[in-house]
């Protein structure tokens, strides 16, 4: 069972209590993919803390309110989620950028990309910003991010370059 408070499964709870305050610790725990005794664990504390009321809407049905207190700790979290996303991003790219700039002093036109989704995109960004092409062909390096390493591996052997 959970034991220290996770802001950003609150402020998911709290945003999708307030998008449907009927929603179900069931439905809550299968967008979040945890346990119903995860989301139990965390309303009750919300609960307690004054940031979430309860009412019977039903004999066996609950509705969940966000108090204004509720509101203010959602957008409080909001923006704090926003400024960890945003440093994550400049991080990334920066170490990005690091490596692409040492790799165009190599004599290095083009690399591939093992990253998905939103770091993926800071890759190929931050390529074009360098002048670097994204390309598909094995005999270019790999440019790989695995959590916050930024790695360059070499066409020709599998030497690792680790940035940051």
């Amino acid at each position: 069972m959970e034991s220290t408070p996770d802001p950003n499964r609150d402020r998911v709870l709290l945003e999708q209590i307030e998008r449907d305050p009927d929603v179900t610790q069931a439905s809550l725990a299968a967008q979040l993919g945890v346990a119903v005794g995860t989301v139990n664990w965390h309303l009750k504390r919300l609960i307690s803390k004054g940031y979430v009321k309860v009412k019977r809407a039903q004999r066996r049905k609950l509705r969940y309110i966000i108090t204004p207190e509720g509101i203010a700790l959602r957008a409080r979290l909001t923006i704090d989620y926003i400024d960890q996303s945003m440093r994550l991003y400049r991080l990334v790219r920066e170490r990005v950028r690091e490596a692409l700039i040492e790799a165009k002093q190599d004599g290095i036109t083009g690399v591939r990309i093992m990253a998905e989704g939103d770091i993926g995109d800071i890759c190929r960004l931050t390529c074009l910003e360098q002048g670097i092409a994204v390309v598909e062909s094995d005999g270019y390096p790999l440019l790989e991010v695995r959590g916050l390493k930024v790695l360059m591996h070499s066409a020709q052997s599998i030497v690792e370059k680790e940035v940051g």
